[in-house]
């Protein structure tokens, strides 16, 4: 494992959007999921070697001390850059490690993974839900394990994603899937989202929140467009015929997608609106910590 300098591991997000969270940590630098649509390889966050993983120096005695000078616990998101359960962390416990300290220090946390690694740490997820809220998402955008293969060539199977989440699930930790990307022309079509939302209500998710599209920006597109050439052969031409430069390349689908998915979720007794997941995951916690957790 190589590392690189950090001077700050805990980053206060400019608003709670995004599952409520009001601060993010990265403990890794570049995934290994090789996922064809990853925003992350965009030239914005200037990351020229994303495949490659790399580790953070003295991460976990920075966040310690930066946990230390909280005034109010936090309640951080992980996943947003770079998967916190990559190959190397089943060794390094990196992730791992900083559940201990974010339990310690009374935090709440939200963690995005494509890994069934996650499954490992649900111990550590009970012990922090005792105190504080916690949201677990597993990314699963379609249940075709063929097709997830091309799409996502280095992550957990989604039959895998999913056994892990019914296991979150069963110990009685807030836990769900992120459907999205829902690329266009690939995965926009209604078996596709169903059978993702009938495979969370099977494992006992609570939530499926979704994204009937995919952004595109820069050297993300060029990449995208590169294995849809090897792969989707004709695909390629669609986008560019229908979104041309955009950044948000939504499917045509959107709105019949949408109605279908709001349906089947209501069927299934699935959250999927970011207000009432957040609200869910919050809510008993509110008479103790109000003044910690602003919804």
């Amino acid at each position: 494992m190589e590392y690189i300098p950090a001077k700050h591991i805990l980053i206060r997000n400019k608003s709670t959007q995004w599952f409520g969270t009001d601060h993010t940590v990265n403990l890794y630098r570049g995934c290994s999921h090789g996922c064809i649509y990853c925003d992350s390889r965009s030239e914005c966050y200037r990351n020229d070697d994303f495949d490659h993983i790399r580790g953070k120096e003295n991460a976990l005695e920075i966040l310690r001390d930066e946990l230390r000078r909280k005034i109010r616990p936090p309640f951080v998101g992980m996943g947003s850059m770079s998967d916190p359960y990559n190959p190397y962390e089943r060794e390094l416990e990196l992730t791992r490690k900083a559940l201990i300290l974010f339990h310690a220090y009374g935090c709440g946390v939200a963690v995005c993974t494509k890994s069934n690694l996650i499954g490992r740490d649900a111990d550590l997820y009970e012990d922090i839900q005792r105190q504080a809220p916690v949201i677990c998402k597993l990314t699963v955008t379609t249940m075709d394990e063929d097709l997830a293969g091309k799409l996502e060539p280095g992550a957990a199977t989604p039959r895998a994603r999913m056994e892990a989440l019914g296991s979150l699930s069963q110990r009685g930790i807030f836990a769900g899937i992120l459907l999205m990307p829902v690329l266009p022309f690939l995965e926009d079509s209604r078996d596709n989202v169903i059978s993702v939302v009938d495979a969370a209500a099977n494992a006992g998710a609570k939530f499926v929140y979704p994204y009937f599209g995919v952004t595109c920006r820069d050297r993300q597109r060029a990449y995208l467009y590169q294995h849809l050439d090897r792969d989707f052969p004709g695909v390629r031409k669609k986008y560019e015929a229908r979104f041309g430069e955009r950044y948000e390349c939504i499917s045509p689908k959107a709105r019949v997608l949408w109605d279908v998915f709001t349906t089947r979720c209501r069927e299934k007794g699935l959250l999927y609106e970011m207000k009432h997941i957040v609200s869910a995951a919050k809510l008993p916690y509110l008479n103790t910590q109000m003044d910690l957790f602003d919804m």
